[in-house]
């Protein structure tokens, strides 16, 4: 019983979240839906970071790497099986299906870069890891732009628009089920132990190389999750979408919303990417006002958003303070 109350906590998300992105996307004018799937790629980016440099107190500044491989990867299988028809199957069912098999291909290189990273390189701490993982993302850059097969510069053109906001959205409920499930879950304890104190943790028996190399796999692999929705919507896969630029633009992501906190780096990702929209019409001035906003935030909230908190536990206290005559 206790079994099946798991799986159905981990099912209904789903289950709600899928006529609802259903309906959304019937009325939403496609600019708008443009900004609604940014903002749901952030969304996955920062969320997957977060396991990284918020549950596990690591400091990884390559996301975008891994958003690459799992972006150039899912474009190879897509633009490799277009032509694919299952038999029995409409076109367009067809073409979902391979989208799909697309995200899972590119999730798993994602997963396996990741590892191949995380094996030698998290025995590492602090500033040490950071650089590692900068210099990772800047090798996968040239490694793309010096492959024949993966476009070189010029990257690979002509994607099928497979991402929609269903699709977008239901990744998002995915990272998001993935990351609560992890923090509620033994192993997340493990993480936060390692968090809060590695030496402690260690002495007490946690794994924590082990432990830190499983969430650097499972960031990666969203990660690229992230990449592969993303070129699937513009069409379009090159090495300059995934620079330090943008590594750095999820960590403040994380940073904003709060390290460790999952709704802050959702209401984070959700900020950033409507702010970045909004200030286009200030054309050359827009980076400067969006620094001196990112400026004003950490100095109002250096611990970002929410701290380590979720949103449902400041809300009860607003409630109560709200009501102060109401009984306990």
């Amino acid at each position: 019983m206790e079994r099946a109350r798991l799986v159905l906590r981990s099912v209904a998300p789903f289950l709600v979240a899928l006529p609802v992105l259903w309906f959304v996307q019937g009325s939403l004018a496609s600019y708008t839906s443009f900004v609604a799937i940014n903002i749901a790629v952030n969304v996955i980016l920062a969320v997957s970071l977060n396991v990284v440099n918020g549950f596990t107190g690591q400091f990884s500044i390559g996301h975008a790497a891994f958003m690459a491989v799992g972006a150039y990867t899912a474009a190879l299988v897509t633009t490799g099986l277009e032509s694919l028809a299952i038999p029995g199957v409409p076109a367009a069912v067809s073409g979902q299906a391979v989208f799909l098999v697309a995200l899972a291909v590119g999730m798993l290189a994602a997963s396996v870069a990741g590892l191949v990273v995380g094996i030698p390189t998290l025995r590492l701490r602090g500033d040490y890891l950071a650089i590692v993982t900068l210099g990772f993302g800047e090798i996968i850059r040239v490694i793309i732009e010096n492959t024949r097969v993966l476009g070189q510069a010029t990257g690979i053109s002509g994607l099928p628009a497979c991402t929609n906001v269903v699709w977008a959205g239901m990744g998002v409920v995915l990272t998001v089920v993935m990351a609560r499930r992890l923090l509620q879950s033994t192993q997340g304890r493990a993480l936060l132990a390692i968090r809060e104190d590695e030496v402690a943790a260690e002495a007490m028996g946690v794994d924590t190389v082990g432990w830190k190399v499983r969430a650097f796999v499972i960031s990666a692999a969203f990660a690229g999750l992230a990449g592969a929705l993303l070129v699937h919507k513009i069409q379009l896969v090159t090495p300059r979408m995934f620079t330090f630029v943008k590594s750095m633009e999820v960590v403040v992501m994380v940073v904003l919303g709060g390290m460790g906190s999952i709704t802050g780096s959702i209401v984070a990702a959700a900020v950033l990417t409507i702010a970045l929209e909004t200030l286009q019409a200030a054309d050359q001035y827009r980076m400067v006002i969006f620094s001196m906003l990112l400026i004003v935030l950490m100095l109002t909230r250096p611990s970002g958003l929410f701290g380590t908190r979720e949103i449902w536990d400041v809300l009860p206290r607003w409630r109560r303070r709200r009501a102060p005559g109401e009984a306990p």
